[in-house]
């Protein structure tokens, strides 16, 4: 479990699936991911960031308030093989609309980042998002990532095509 000053961030229960669905249900948050997603998706989704923190130790995590309210999630998820930009990590967000606007991806981010550093040693972590995602660039600008735009990619994914622009996090210089 991570937690900074307003976010826990924290494995996967079955019992995250109701809100997990909902918020990939809302056309708004999924607008850059290729739209609303149905439950039996979410719950793919969810078995694989479970899956990832069994057997990786990192993953995306849930990302609650510090009463238990659902956030969304933030974290840290290797890249698929068939990815452009695989093999790497890439840290990524996803929160309820209301939940933007806040602060909270920044804060968890940062905290995720801390923790792939120190405690899962990666060299490197990746992020990516459309030119049209201002929200997360602004997270990524926030966060002190580097734009590398070399390692820009166009991919399709699930039927949707989408273009990708890469920022990337180094490790803090000691």
């Amino acid at each position: 479990m991570i937690t900074t000053e307003r976010t826990i961030l924290r494995p996967w229960r079955d019992d995250d699936l109701d809100a997990f669905a909902a918020m990939l249900a809302d056309p708004e948050v999924q607008a850059d991911a290729g739209g609303p997603v149905d439950r039996e998706a979410a719950a793919r989704k969810m078995a694989r960031y479970r899956d990832a923190h069994d057997r990786l130790g990192f993953t995306r995590w849930v990302a609650t308030d510090p009463d238990g309210v659902f956030l969304g999630y933030v974290g840290i998820m290797p890249i698929d093989a068939w990815h452009p930009r695989a093999p790497n990590v890439e840290i990524g967000w996803r929160l309820t609309r209301r939940a933007w606007g806040a602060g909270l991806a920044t804060e968890a981010a940062r905290a995720s980042l801390a923790d792939g550093f120190a405690r899962c040693g990666f060299d490197e972590v990746l992020s990516y998002t459309e030119a049209t995602n201002h929200r997360s660039q602004a997270v990524m600008r926030k966060l002190g990532l580097d734009r590398d735009a070399s390692r820009d990619f166009t991919s399709t994914y699930d039927g949707h095509s989408w273009s990708g622009l890469v920022w990337v996090a180094k490790p803090p210089r000691p």
